[in-house]
């Protein structure tokens, strides 16, 4: 443990009360989690864990286990699921251990009593960032405080630049967290600071010189961010401070211009929304940009091109083909020729003068070319990213200066293999990533090139078969009548080719290069997808058989390539299966220590071995031992590893934090850090950006925190639960006075039936804080009865929409139709956002299948007893509840229970279950004539069956119906002769 820690902890338990925690990311959030931990004792009560992610709970576990191996502690975190009974869960949170459980089951069990609040020692809330004002965490703190005021509560956040977005969002959380202190611990603080800078590891910082398309790639995108961010400006809807390019390099700039957007989205125009999205496209092809292959990044603009031609913004900006043309550029070179070589009957050339970049001598290679239309050919490029080399060279560096240490014979190099165990460890920002490097090291860049070249090449010959068997379908029937007039022939679109005839020529030279890669293969497979298979004569079969035959051709070389050999005795097989897993490992002498690879089993870490395809083993320098580690796991790798080298090849602020606190807590091991940046690159920029935006974040809360407004302290008063005022107050006794001369109304408790699955939503929380007591159960009609008669189905924008679609919705309001006479549709909108549930422009005049209006309309006439209630807000929809429930009893929680589900017992009286409601001889009573939505129900609480009510006398009908006419006209149509065939 780092000392810093230390301080942390006992600053927090120097504080009965607890605190919010915030941290710079990095610093080992989950190891100080798990110190506190190991720090509680089973006498001092239970303690829960809430708003952990499945990763943190991880590494928290394995924190915890590694603080002392010899005496491990028998108090281990434990988790508490939906799956454990109610009698199982009671014993837990008497046993004084600590567990993590989510917030839905923990708000239930406290709301139905289930758990005792005075065996419970405190809280621990991760991610207290990512909490609203609403949030059940709150919910839950609000209880435990109103019958436990000694249990603690502490939260803590490792992301500062969350905690500064919106107004006063930490003070915001401290009071809905009822906390009073704040504890800042950036990276600049001094105890961290003089922690992680005592003994700093050797740090090479390599900066790899971009290609120039890649220059002008990167420069193009960012020319049209810019032109994005000046027609922003232009609505003046958006904070001019907020819209620069350093900004737009982050996620978070997504969530600043919705912010500010949301509440009018339905006053913008089209393009101003499509601004929003493009926006991020354009961030996230400057990170695909220095992240992925040049292949890669063409398939992705290929994508985008087909997806967002025709209503994106930013590809009809001025530097946006430029994007395009120099991505291709990286990929492949298509230019004319003055002859071309034919090649049979295919008429498919090979020209060997493919250039390799950064050598001045032409090379042998495979450049395919088409002789048709006057020599049209296709030379590859397949330019490899810049890093790979720098890597390699790393590598070669790391071996060559162990084995000059070994032959040597230093002391240093003789240490046991606990101070240097000899590992390297690559850093990339995602597991894609991690198995590109991987093949690139055991194949070689070229290979890798040459296979995603392959991919994407039969990913067109697919999409060109599909399409081509698409027109087979359909083809145009010809025009009878018309043919050669005044010796003008009429211009068909297929023949009219002048403006895209180069793109149709660079289309099909991709079709005739994949028909041969069979040359690219050792093996030399056989593949033909010739021109000739397009011919009309060919059919739709043949086309599949060789499509699928090219397929399975180069899937079997990518799976032969993968495969090698542990050289601790790891089969081939298995290392195939796992290669083809997303997220998995490969780990050495597994069977040697299964202790370690337990540890390990669910890390996202990648290992090449030193087996090298034949093909690059010729002048390679030997490599070390290789590890790769994808960033976005948040996995604690370095200190199940603890490699002795570590190459950050997508360097993240996070990451660099997490191996300073690794190198201070093992000052005896020599580290030695490569960071690989690309010069002059956003990649730079946004590295050095993200460290003066979390700076910024902590100085803006410094200031905070000496201006802050400190909440009440919970143990004179509580906002949301039963206080009442002194009697003694004047302006209490004046505001008695006001009511009827003084007298004051008896108050009565209001009570809400909620489904469990509304738990998952923050309007219960809202409810509770409004002083209505809340009973969770299981509801088979409705999320909420609010009284005998009220029945609501809540509904938020994105649910309707998903409930129309499939249905639910309907069913869900014929059951309230059925069992309640008041049925509520409850449409909620978000806080945040416009209180419009379409823009003007999008209603129409007629009634259309994919239209929300209509369908609105469509239910309110099939169910015209249905009430739609449209909220504003959280707090809005539980102003509408109290003021519904008014003039209505209380519900009954058993008999709520029991609506509409089915019974063992069959046909009770006076029962609400399913079984007793007849629904066809109702839907057939509403079906007859003079029976109305208005007296159906009288009827049927005046007759007990179809048949009874056919001998029912004109009089008593006419009670029951509630006039003669209606009464004479059922009776009319049940006295009518049926007429007989003779």
């Amino acid at each position: 443990m780092v000392k810093f820690h230390e301080h942390i902890i006992s600053d927090l338990i120097e504080n009965s009360n607890g605190g919010l925690v915030v941290l710079s990311s990095g610093l080992a959030l989950p190891k100080l989690i798990a110190s506190l931990l190991f720090l509680h004792s089973p006498d001092q009560g239970t303690l829960l864990i809430l708003s952990a992610t499945a990763t943190q709970k991880q590494s928290i576990l394995l924190s915890f286990s590694t603080f002392n191996p010899q005496n491990p502690n028998p108090n281990v975190p434990t988790e508490i699921t939906s799956e454990l009974a109610a009698r199982q869960r009671d014993a837990l949170y008497n046993s004084g251990g600590i567990y993590f459980i989510t917030s839905r089951i923990l708000i239930v069990d406290l709301l139905t009593s289930k758990i005792p609040t005075s065996k419970i020692a405190g809280i621990l809330i991760l991610n207290a960032h990512s909490l609203p004002e609403t949030s059940t965490e709150g919910f839950i703190v609000r209880i435990i405080r109103s019958l436990n005021r000694a249990a603690y509560i502490r939260a803590f956040s490792d992301k500062p630049q969350a905690m500064v977005s919106g107004f006063s969002k930490a003070e915001r959380t401290m009071k809905c967290l009822f906390v009073r202190k704040l504890h800042l611990w950036p990276r600049f603080q001094v105890y961290v600071s003089h922690e992680l800078e005592r003994y700093p590891p050797e740090v090479i910082d390599v900066r790899v010189p971009m290609s120039p398309a890649m220059k002008v790639i990167q420069k193009a995108i960012i020319e049209v961010m810019d032109a994005c961010l000046k027609e922003m400006r232009k609505t003046n809807k958006v904070d001019v401070e907020d819209l620069t390019v350093e900004n737009g390099l982050f996620k978070s700039f997504d969530e600043i211009v919705r912010r500010q957007l949301d509440p009018i989205w339905h006053t913008l125009g089209k393009k101003t929304k499509q601004l929003v999205f493009d926006l991020k496209t354009l961030r996230k092809l400057l990170d695909y940009l220095v992240r992925y292959d040049a292949v890669t990044y063409l398939k992705y603009l290929d994508s985008l091109r087909a997806s967002e031609s025709f209503r994106s913004v930013w590809i009809f900006a001025e530097s946006s083909y430029k994007i395009f043309e120099y991505a291709k550029k990286r990929v492949y070179f298509f230019a004319r020729s003055s002859a071309g070589k034919s090649g049979g009957q295919s008429g498919i050339a090979i020209n060997k003068k493919r250039k390799l970049k950064g050598s001045n001598d032409d090379e042998e290679g495979d450049s395919l070319s088409s002789s048709s239309n006057g020599g049209v050919h296709l030379e590859e490029v397949l330019e490899e990213a810049p890093k790979w080399k720098v890597l390699r060279e790393i590598l070669e560096e790391v071996e060559e200066e162990r084995q000059k240490q070994a032959l040597l014979g230093d002391e240093l190099a003789s240490c046991s293999k606990e101070e240097d165990n000899g590992n390297v460890l690559v850093a990339c920002k995602d597991d894609l990533s991690c198995m590109q490097l991987e093949d690139c090291i055991m194949s070689g860049p070229k290979k890798v090139m040459r296979e995603e070249w392959e991919k994407y090449l039969l990913s067109k010959v697919k999409l060109k078969g599909f399409e081509r068997c698409k027109t087979a379908k359909k083809k145009p029937k010809e025009r009878k009548g018309i043919g050669i007039l005044d010796g003008i022939v009429p211009i068909t679109p297929e023949d009219n080719v002048e403006v895209s005839s180069i793109n149709k020529q660079e289309n099909d030279a991709l079709i005739a290069a994949a028909s041969e890669i069979r040359n690219l293969s050792k093996k030399d497979v056989v593949i033909e997808v010739s021109p000739q298979i397009h011919a009309k004569e060919q059919g739709k079969g043949k086309f599949k058989t060789l499509l699928k035959r090219a397929q399975n051709s180069v899937n079997e070389r990518s799976l032969n390539s993968s495969v090698t050999t542990e050289k601790s005795g790891t089969s081939g097989s298995n290392n195939e299966n796992l290669r083809n897993v997303s997220g998995s490992m490969i780990t050495d002498h597994a069977g040697e220590n299964p202790e370690k690879s337990s540890l390990t089993c669910n890390r996202v870490l990648r290992k090449h071995t030193q087996e090298i395809d034949a093909s690059v083993k010729g002048n390679i320098k030997p490599i070390p031992l290789v590890h790769f580690h994808a960033l976005d796991s948040g996995q604690l790798i370095l200190d199940v590893l603890k490699p002795s080298v570590i190459i950050v090849y997508h360097p993240d602020v996070s990451f660099v934090r997490e191996i300073e606190v690794y190198n201070a807590e093992n000052p005896s091991r020599k580290l030695k850090v490569y960071f690989l940046f690309y010069e002059d690159s956003t990649e730079v920029q946004k590295f050095e950006a993200s460290i003066r935006r979390e700076n910024g974040a902590f100085e803006s809360l410094i200031r905070q925190k000496s201006l802050m407004m400190i909440p009440i302290d919970p143990d004179e008063h509580i906002m949301g639960l039963n206080c009442l005022s002194d009697p003694h107050d004047p302006l209490a006794h004046n505001s008695v006075t006001r009511k009827a001369g003084g007298r004051k109304d008896a108050e009565k408790e209001m009570q809400v039936i909620v489904d469990m699955r509304e738990f998952m939503s923050s309007l219960p929380n809202v409810l509770h804080n409004k002083g209505m007591r809340i009973i969770p159960v299981t509801l088979e009609v409705g999320d909420y009865i609010l009284s005998p008669l009220i029945c609501v189905e809540r509904k938020s924008i994105q649910d309707l929409f998903t409930s129309f679609t499939s249905g639910r919705l309907y069913h869900q309001v014929e059951t309230m139709v059925r069992y309640y006479r008041i049925p509520v549709l409850l449409i909620e909108f978000s806080q945040d956002k416009s209180f419009s549930f379409q823009s003007a422009s999008d209603i129409g005049d007629d009634v259309t299948p994919h239209s929300i209006i209509s369908k609105l309309t469509l239910l309110v006439m099939h169910f015209p007893r249905l009430r739609i209630v449209w909220s504003r807000s959280l707090h809005a929809t539980a102003e509408i509840f109290a003021s519904l429930k008014l003039s209505q009893d209380e519900p009954d929680e058993v008999k709520a229970i029991r609506v509409g589900v089915p019974s063992e017992e069959g046909i009770v009286e006076n029962d609400v279950r399913a079984e007793n409601y007849n629904t066809s001889a109702v839907e057939f009573l509403r079906c007859l004539p003079g029976v109305t939505d208005s007296n159906y129900r009288a009827i049927m609480d005046g007759c007990s069956s179809l048949a009874e009510l056919a001998l029912l006398p004109l009089e008593r009908l006419v009670e029951l119906m509630g006039g003669p006419i209606a009464a004479r006209t059922l009776r009319e149509f049940l006295d009518a002769k049926y007429p007989t065939l003779l």
